[in-house]
């Protein structure tokens, strides 16, 4: 009901949110103590992309088509097996709209708490002018508020208490408003609850094409939400959960709620942090959870609408500070890691403060992937592996050492190739390559069995031009450690011809085989180079003009 307020929708919806979707979530979720229900970020969110596209939020015709909508996206996402986007929302990204939506919810309801309703075009802006005036708070409102953080407080320092807290606080305050003849605004004021199930309500099909972004951010937003709830609450039955089977459940949860008054859902760890504090230790857990919702609303439909909204605050209040102290490890985490990280987690946070949450979400999505490329160009590298002088066993063994600047006439270096061949990463990497000039009778073997199977045509190009350059020398290139799908590739793009006969070396099982047989095909051609030289009247690595003289 808290949710679905301070987003401005009908309170009633958000009760409805955690009946048919919980079931029919609990039901088909591959991790089964995950509980799909409403939750501060998706009721937010859902009514910022309603007010985006000039759509009521309280009517039920939208509020219908939106959240199938997003189930739809959901669905799909699944049976797509798109999981593992969620692995590019960035701990930093995630972490500031988390923090920015926390603040969401503080200012939502400090007209709820107080009484009065701060101003502002932003919500960093509306908590100032909430401080700032201190004198405009009604004071029964903002003692009811307090009384009930107070109570919670008391009720979660008792350890077998500390679950059901908060539901503590929100009976006892509201009994005590009602023996007092507290004048404070009710549940009832702003909405009637009705003692009924949800019922079937159609989505208003015109207004599909003003939402299709929309539901994608929505989707977006629950899924990385619930993404995190699989590692945290693993199955107690030992099966492993399934990212893709999670998403394809939370997708049926919302088509079938969307149908049934409900706003969209998603997986809530709170929620199921709940459920498996109290003991949860299967799927019925949610299942039952949302008939018993489904009863009280049948049941206690009118003790509902007695709810004062300043208990209402009070414990949203709680909710949102819970999660930005929740999130302050985090926080500190990023600051420590790196410069971008840290720039990547304010943006997002000032944008979710700011800006309507879906571009938000695309804004937070955006620097998620140019954080994953610039730490993904940071990291390619060349390293140079040198054979050390034999040992007692008659062997040596390789070890590693900074790149050459040059290739020495007539010797054999060997560098291994460590990176994605990301465009990007490929100025780097080229710039590390040794120099050419000079380099004749050398032999450079570049170990790629970390080059992906198809890498970029950019990658491609640079070993083309470096293996022509090198031969306009009088050197050679020889690719060694290359996976049969790169060895097809090569072969049709020409570069194989260029390298020459026994210039791939294929990957084995073997980690080194491969480049042993490299090295030793490296000396079989400078020998035979050194051959040709002598044959010639000079040496490889001399100028033949010099010769001549």
């Amino acid at each position: 009901m808290a949710y679905a307020a301070i987003a401005g929708f009908n309170p009633v919806a958000g009760l409805y949110a955690g009946v048919v979707p919980a079931i029919v979530g609990s039901l088909t979720s591959r991790t089964v103590l995950m509980v799909t229900t409403l939750t501060s970020a998706i009721a937010l969110t859902s009514q910022s992309v309603l007010s985006d596209a000039g759509l009521d939020p309280k009517g039920a015709g939208n509020i219908a088509l939106l959240t199938v909508m997003v189930g739809a996206v959901m669905l799909l996402m699944g049976a797509l097996r798109l999981g593992a986007v969620m692995s590019f929302v960035s701990n930093a990204v995630m972490t500031g709209f988390s923090t920015g939506i926390a603040l969401q919810i503080i200012t939502g309801v400090l007209k709820d708490a107080t009484g009065y309703e701060p101003q502002g075009h932003n919500r960093l802006y509306q908590l100032g002018d909430w401080l700032r005036h201190v004198g405009d708070w009604q004071l029964a409102a903002t003692l009811t508020a307090l009384a009930t953080i107070a109570v919670w407080a008391l009720a979660r320092a008792v350890e077998r208490f500390e679950p059901i807290a908060l539901l503590i606080a929100m009976v006892a305050v509201s009994v005590a408003v009602a023996v007092l003849s507290t004048d404070v605004e009710l549940v009832k004021d702003i909405a009637e609850i009705p003692a009924a199930l949800p019922s079937f309500t159609a989505p208003d099909l015109s207004a599909a094409p003003d939402l299709v972004w929309g539901a994608v951010s929505v989707a977006l937003v629950a899924l990385a939400q619930a993404a995190g709830i699989a590692p945290s609450m693993p199955n107690p039955d030992g099966s492993r959960s399934d990212i893709n089977g999670d998403f394809r459940a939370q997708g049926y949860a919302n088509l079938t709620g969307g149908l049934f008054q409900a706003l969209p859902s998603g997986g809530s760890m709170s929620r199921t942090g709940v459920a498996v504090s109290a003991g949860a230790g299967t799927r019925w857990a949610g299942v039952v959870s949302g008939v018993f919702l489904a009863l009280v609303v049948l049941l206690c439909a009118s003790l509902a609408e007695r709810i004062p909204m300043p208990v209402i605050g009070g414990l949203i209040l709680v909710v949102g500070g819970e999660l930005i102290w929740g999130k302050r490890h985090d926080i500190q985490l990023v600051f420590r890691t790196s410069w971008m990280s840290a720039g990547a987690m304010v943006l997002t946070f000032l944008a979710t403060t700011q800006l309507p949450l879906q571009q938000a979400i695309v804004l937070g999505a955006v620097l998620s992937l140019l954080l994953y490329c610039a730490q993904a160009a940071r990291q390619a590298e060349l390293v140079a592996l040198r054979r050390t002088p034999d040992g007692p066993t008659g062997s040596g063994h390789w070890e590693t050492a900074a790149a050459p600047a040059t290739l020495a006439p007539g010797s054999v270096t060997v560098l291994d190739y460590a990176g994605s061949s990301f465009f990007a990463e490929l100025p780097r990497i080229e710039n590390r390559l040794p120099a050419t000039d000079g380099a004749r009778g050398a032999v450079l073997i570049l170990v790629v069995r970390a080059l992906p199977d198809v890498p970029s045509s950019a990658m491609l190009k640079l070993l083309d031009r470096y293996a022509k350059h090198l031969a306009d020398q009088g050197g050679r290139l020889i690719l060694c450690g290359v996976q049969p799908p790169l060895v097809r590739l090569l072969e049709r793009s020409g570069i194989a011809a260029r390298l020459g006969e026994d210039g791939i070396v294929p990957a084995r099982p073997e980690l080194f085989a491969p480049l042993e047989t490299a090295v030793t095909r490296a000396g079989t051609w400078i020998a035979q180079s050194q051959d040709q030289g002598q044959s010639q009247g000079r040496r490889p690595g001399t100028d033949p003009e010099a010769t001549s003289e």
